[in-house]
């Protein structure tokens, strides 16, 4: 099978998901991965500055084969591609989709994989990235010719039944000829071990981690926290780490103005692995107060780490966080809620839980889809 998504040039979550996604399918079956390599033009990119920086401990299983490496603005390599796709004809066309700068180059793989008779799939991640469907020349453009590759393809892998719904809701009719699989998030296990460092035993340890944008919601977070008592935040330590995006600085100002300043650290930048490992291995908690979410990764690096999870109860996110011991669902947009919550960790601080998932079960999920578009590939001629 081939599988298409970012690799590691523009550094991101999808990047990490794509590269364990290939790694765990290549314990089964023989895969080849087509790397997008810059997404756009590196000006026009929140972490531009950061792009191309080694920052990430993962690589790529030896037994993926890189098929190829294909910019936005294509080039020979994209022709190349194209001619092993359709010399090679594999199983299934596996196509990461979060955002519409990939939509020009997927619809140009996706009908090559038609013409070869080869099934194309579509994994949701998102049904736009949030910060691109607010421009409006974008989302236009997504709305105006996203049904042209659905049209293309044969089967949808999303994560949970919420994100069904809501592509459901998007698209419509467009999605009903498609074979559509669950696919639920593999577990985010690979940051390189890092010891804890020693701590007061009677402070409780929070993190946020991620990106830094309108939806993350990282101020709840910290009003939360602000609005401690001198003596509860004293039971408490903050840390924020991420990269601030959209210009979304309303968590900075609001940690430069804490009260409890001297509680808080944050560091406002995108951090490798390895710095990513010592700060969750420094954590009690990982809290997320999201206003929307499909799929989280530092939530799966949290599972895997068997920390608690607060985080507001919506979208895909509750169903991410169904059959962990260690999460607690908050009202969304309740900071008086997330606040008792805070309050309610210290006498918990020290426990640990297990991480129910598996890449077993995504990889399942992706396998039973196949096994189907490809029955049925046997049986329909190539089309143009």
């Amino acid at each position: 099978m081939w599988l298409v998504g970012p690799g590691f040039e523009f550094l991101s979550g999808l990047s990490v998901y794509t590269c364990r996604l290939a790694n765990a399918l290549a314990e089964e079956h023989d895969v080849s991965v087509v790397l997008l390599r810059k997404l756009i033009p590196a000006r026009l990119y929140p972490g531009g500055k950061r792009t191309g920086d080694d920052l990430t401990s993962l690589s790529y299983d030896e037994r993926v084969r890189v098929a190829g490496e294909v910019d936005w603005y294509w080039g020979a390599e994209l022709g190349a591609v194209v001619r092993r796709l359709k010399r090679e004809r594999p199983d299934v066309l596996v196509l990461q989709w979060w955002t519409a700068a990939t939509l020009h180059t997927y619809l140009v793989l996706a009908r090559a994989a038609r013409q070869a008779g080869v099934p194309v799939v579509l994994e949701f991640h998102e049904t736009q990235d949030t910060g691109e469907a607010s421009v409006p020349l974008v989302a236009g453009y997504c709305r105006r010719v996203m049904p042209r590759l659905l049209a293309k393809a044969s089967g949808a892998l999303v994560h949970n039944r919420h994100d069904l719904e809501l592509l459901r809701g998007t698209y419509g009719a467009a999605l009903d000829h498609l074979t559509v699989e669950i696919a639920p998030h593999g577990p985010y296990d690979h940051l390189p071990p890092a010891p804890a460092t020693d701590a007061d035993a009677d402070v409780t340890r929070l993190l946020f981690f991620g990106l830094i944008r309108p939806y993350k919601g990282v101020e709840d977070l910290v009003s939360a926290f602000n609005a401690l008592s001198a003596e509860d935040a004293a039971r408490f330590t903050l840390t924020v780490v991420g990269e601030t995006w959209e210009g979304w600085t309303k968590p900075a100002e609001l940690i430069a103005a804490s009260p409890h300043a001297d509680r808080i650290t944050f560091v406002n930048r995108y951090v490798s692995d390895e710095e990513a490992g010592r700060f969750f291995a420094d954590a009690d908690a990982l809290v997320l107060p999201y206003r929307r979410g499909s799929a989280s990764g530092p939530l799966q690096i949290a599972m895997s780490g068997g920390i608690h999870v607060l985080l507001y109860a919506v979208g895909g996110l509750v169903e991410a966080v169904a059959d962990y011991p260690g999460a607690v669902l908050l009202p969304p947009d309740d900071v008086t809620a997330l606040r008792a919550a805070l309050l309610d960790l210290p006498d918990r601080r020290a426990e640990r839980f297990a991480d129910p998932h598996s890449w077993a079960a995504t990889t399942a999920a992706v396998d039973r889809l196949t096994t189907a578009l490809t029955a049925a590939a046997r049986t329909t001629p190539a089309a143009v």
